[in-house]
């Protein structure tokens, strides 16, 4: 199915910074009607309000916070494309003593966020005709990286569900879009220990533009991530692809 930006609602979590902003910038440039911004506090959308006047509409998204997922869906209730882009990377090693305590931290927002944004939002997107969800996972949930060991798990279950979310969506003409970065060059990558390395973060955000215009299941966008497609393709589309058909 495929989704053109263009005179199109749609909604950016962790809007104000990184790949989150890029993918507003992205959507603006390409035609969207407007962007709801999703932020934990409103005030975080100023700079993209600022650049973007009218377009942009600041709206509450605490993945923490349950609650602020239906009462964001009771407001951009005309949403036709949603993106759940939040995410936390924290460090930690299998048999490290804090594993457990960070492993949680991260399952509550990459895994129980998506959850939760897929479940608040797929009546919206169903009313609105279907559209587009897309889902920004990791090269991360196909590889298990030490030092980050938390962070790969609650990606491969993230990858997981959007592989569910695929074919439940389909039933309502929802496109659904897994994207698999590599290291970007955000303040996540800085955080991992890699200041400057990694793609710039609009080639996340343009490639989800063509993904979601060519009907795209999978998004590997970046120069690592491409590495990773070549080796992963042949399975993804004999297995993920046609065991997800729409």
């Amino acid at each position: 199915m495929s989704c053109t930006i263009e005179n199109k609602v749609t909604l950016v979590t962790g809007a104000n910074r990184g790949i989150g902003k890029a993918i507003v910038n992205s959507f603006i440039k390409h035609g969207a009607a407007k962007v709801y911004a999703g932020v934990r506090t409103l005030e975080k959308a100023n700079d993209l309000v600022d650049q973007h006047g009218e377009k942009i509409i600041p709206i509450r998204i605490d993945y923490n916070d349950p609650r602020s997922f239906k009462d964001a869906a009771d407001i951009a209730n005309d949403a036709e494309v949603v993106v759940s882009n939040a995410g936390i990377l924290l460090e930690a090693k299998v048999l490290d003593d804090s594993v457990i305590e960070q492993f949680e931290k991260e399952l509550e927002v990459n895994v129980y966020g998506l959850l939760r944004i897929a479940r608040a939002f797929a009546p919206v997107l169903k009313a609105n005709g279907g559209g587009a969800f897309v889902q920004i996972n990791s090269i991360a949930s196909l590889n298990s990286f030490t030092n980050f060991s938390t962070y790969c798990a609650s990606k491969a279950a993230a990858y997981s569900f959007t592989q569910a979310l695929k074919s439940d969506l389909a039933e309502q003409n929802t496109h659904v879009l897994s994207v698999h970065p590599g290291p970007i060059a955000t303040d996540m990558a800085d955080q991992a220990g890699m200041d400057g390395m990694g793609d710039p973060a609009d080639v996340v955000s343009e490639g989800i533009v063509t993904a979601l215009k060519d009907s795209d299941f999978h998004l590997f966008p970046d120069t690592m991530a491409k590495e990773f497609e070549a080796a992963y393709r042949p399975f993804a589309k004999t297995i993920i692809e046609a065991s997800t058909s729409e």
